[in-house]
C-alpha cells in the first residue's frame, strides 16, 4: 500500500544513532575508565569520610604528639605533666633540701617530680637547673599524687636509680699490685658507707664489699657521703663474707681485722706493703666471731679517751691512711 511505503521510510529516519562516516569523532568514548575506585577513595562517599576522621584522630594521639618536633622542644625547655597514679620507681629522695643535694651530688636518677602548685623557691629553682643539666626527666603531678609518694616531699620528689654492683672476682680482675680491698661485717648507716667507699677511693683500693644481707646498701645517703667516689669505685654484695675471705687467702691477700678491743695495734702492723683486705665490723658489735675467726691479723687504733670509740668509717680511713704511708715509703 502506497500509506504503508511512506511510514516506513518515516521510521527510518527518526533512528538514532551516528550516520554514516562520522570520522571516528567518537573513538574516546569506546577508551576503558579502568576499575571503580574503592568507597573510602571517593571523596563524597561515607567511608571517605570515616578514613579522614580517623587519620585527623591519630594526629591528635600523645605518641603522634611525641615524635613531633614541637612536642621534643616542650619536653626539653618545660616539665611535662605526669600521668596520675604513676609512682616514680626506684628509692625516693623527698624534700627540697634532700633533692638539691642528691643532684649537687649527680646522685643516679630516673626522673624529677614537681607539684604544680609548688612555690619555687631559691632550691627548688636550682634543682631543676640541675636536672636539666644532667639531662634529667621533669615531670609535674597534682600535689596530692606528690604528697601520696612522701607526705613530707615540700612538693618535690627525686627518683634514685638502682645501683649496679660489681662482684669479688672482678675487683680482684681489676685490683694492681699490692692488692687491697675493703670488706665490711654488718655496717649499717649508709653514711658510714658512703664515707667508706670515699677513703677507699682516695687511698687506691680496688673495692668494697659488703654482705647483702643486714647491712646498708648504696641508697641516696651513702652515694651523698661517697661524694661522687661510688661513681668510680667498685662495690660488691656478697651472701657470705666467711667463704669470701676464704677465697681472697687463696689469691694471697692477707687478711686484716679491725676491733678496739684487739691488744695489736696498727703500729704493730708488718704486712702494709702486701696484699691486704682489711675488715671493718659494724658500728655497734664490731666484728662477727667467725670473721674474727678467720682473719690472719686483729689490730686497734689506739686513741686517748678509754670511754671513746672511733666511728667505722674514720677507723677505715686511719687504717687505709697507714698502709698508704707504709707503702709510699716502701
Amino acid at each position: 500500500m502506497a500509506g504503508n511505503s511512506s511510514r516506513k521510510g518515516a521510521i527510518r529516519q527518526s533512528k538514532k544513532g551516528p550516520s554514516v562516516g562520522t570520522g571516528g569523532k567518537n573513538k574516546k568514548r569506546l577508551t576503558g575508565k579502568g576499575p571503580t575506585p574503592k568507597a573510602e577513595d571517593r571523596p563524597y562517599h561515607a567511608a571517605a569520610k570515616r578514613k579522614k576522621a580517623g587519620e585527623k584522630k591519630a594526629t591528635r594521639s600523645p605518641s603522634a604528639r611525641s615524635t613531633s618536633p614541637r612536642a621534643t622542644t616542650m619536653t626539653r625547655s618545660a616539665p611535662s605533666r605526669a600521668p596520675r597514679g604513676d609512682r616514680p620507681r626506684g628509692e625516693i629522695v623527698a624534700g627540697r633540701n634532700a633533692v638539691l643535694e642528691a643532684l649537687r651530688e649527680a646522685v643516679p636518677a630516673t626522673e624529677l617530680l614537681v607539684a604544680r602548685s609548688i612555690d619555687v623557691d631559691d632550691r627548688v629553682a636550682e634543682s631543676l637547673k640541675l636536672a636539666l643539666h644532667l639531662g634529667l626527666p621533669i615531670r609535674e603531678a597534682h600535689r596530692a599524687e606528690v604528697e601520696g609518694i612522701s607526705p613530707n616531699s615540700q612538693g618535690i620528689v627525686l627518683a634514685i636509680k638502682p645501683y649496679q654492683y660489681s662482684s669479688f672476682e672482678e675487683i680482684m680482675s681489676r685490683a694492681k699490685n699490692p692488692a687491697l680491698v675493703v670488706a665490711l661485717d654488718g655496717v649499717t648507716d649508709p653514711r658510714n658507707l658512703g664515707a667508706i667507699v670515699r677513703s677507699a677511693a682516695a687511698f687506691g683500693a680496688a673495692g668494697v664489699l659488703m654482705t647483702e644481707r643486714r647491712a646498708a646498701a648504696m641508697t641516696a645517703s651513702a652515694w651523698k657521703a661517697s661524694a661522687g667516689a661510688a661513681a668510680r669505685m667498685p662495690i660488691a654484695q656478697v651472701t657470705n663474707l666467711a667463704r669470701t675471705i676464704d677465697a681472697a687467702k687463696k689469691l694471697g691477700l692477707f687478711v686484716v681485722g679491725l676491733d678496739g678491743e684487739s691488744e695489736e695495734t696498727i703500729a704493730s702492723m708488718k704486712i702494709a706493703t702486701e696484699p691486704i683486705m682489711i675488715v671493718v665490723g659494724s658500728e655497734g658489735k664490731g666484728l662477727a666471731r667467725l670473721t674474727r675467726e678467720k682473719c690472719d691479723l686483729v689490730i686497734s687504733i689506739p686513741i686517748s679517751a678509754s670511754t671513746e670509740s672511733l666511728n667505722a668509717s674514720v677507723a677505715t680511713s686511719i687504717a687505709l691512711f697507714h698502709i698508704d704511708q707504709a707503702r709510699r715509703k716502701g
